[in-house]
């Protein structure tokens, strides 16, 4: 596997020479991609999961539904400021290169952190397949409203915020996809075609262990199109890959990409 502080080698140097012979490529980043911007993963030695077992349990609707105390905490820490100052990385900002080249195809982000907006790529192109934490959603009419909206209100005292809409009264939560909540309309659907139309699919950041969108790497290879695999440790669909590069995203994946 490649080790990026000794230079590019072989994998480095296999990825960067398929990406520059595609015409388009669609990617699918994860967690790994957003570590160097300070957001921790989930389920790693550090990861909010692991360190915060209660994170887990809110992050299932059915627990989120039933237990309003859960739903509070869940709250209090959205309000207090976990997300502010958090910025893109270099890592984004060569897919934004990519994107301004011509060169990208659909962008699928595991990730509900918003950075790939931020970063500048094209909102066309991205498909935020869990949602987001930029933004809110009720529970009962659907409506999603900016996030910093429903923060306000829960610092100014409101624990447990519901849907201020008409006479609807739902509860609220995150726009993102949690566990037992089938993923928005469509984005599967995009996502998939998006593996089997491009000619290359750049999975990045995202150990392939979560489904359905981890579909996208054998939609790919029975599609015929190249995959290139670049993350921190090994994933569950290395075998599929024909390039697997293994180092700090930050570091190979501008080189990669030709940025």
């Amino acid at each position: 596997m490649t080790d990026a502080s000794e230079g590019p080698g072989k994998e480095t140097i296999d990825a960067a020479s398929l990406v520059a012979a595609a015409g388009s490529v669609a990617v699918l980043t994860g967690a790994g991609i957003s570590t160097d911007s300070g957001i921790p993963d989930f389920r790693g030695p550090q990861g909010v999961w692991t360190l915060n077992p209660e994170a887990e349990r809110a992050s299932n609707i059915h627990v989120y539904l039933a237990e309003p105390e859960v739903r509070k905490a869940n709250w209090r820490v959205m309000a207090s400021g976990m997300w502010d100052g958090v910025e893109p990385n270099v890592g984004h900002r060569a897919l934004v290169d990519l994107d301004r080249r011509g060169g990208l195809h659909t962008l699928v982000t595991q990730n509900v952190d918003g950075l790939h907006l931020m970063a500048g790529t094209d909102p066309e192109r991205i498909v935020e397949v869990h949602g987001t934490v930029r933004r809110s959603m009720c529970l009962e009419c659907g409506v999603q409203d900016d996030i910093e909206v429903v923060l306000k209100r829960v610092r100014s005292g409101e624990e447990d915020p519901r849907c201020p809409r008409g006479f609807c009264g739902g509860l609220l939560k995150r726009a993102t996809v949690s566990f037992g909540q089938a993923l928005f309309e469509g984005d599967l659907d995009r996502s998939l075609a998006a593996a089997a139309d491009a000619d290359l699919l750049l999975a990045v950041g995202s150990t392939l262990s979560v489904g359905p969108v981890n579909l996208m790497v054998p939609t790919a290879v029975q599609a015929g199109r190249a995959v290139v695999v670049v993350n921190g440790s090994p994933t569950d669909m290395d075998d599929l890959a024909d390039v697997v590069v293994r180092g700090s995203i930050s570091e190979l994946l501008p080189t990669i990409l030709g940025s």
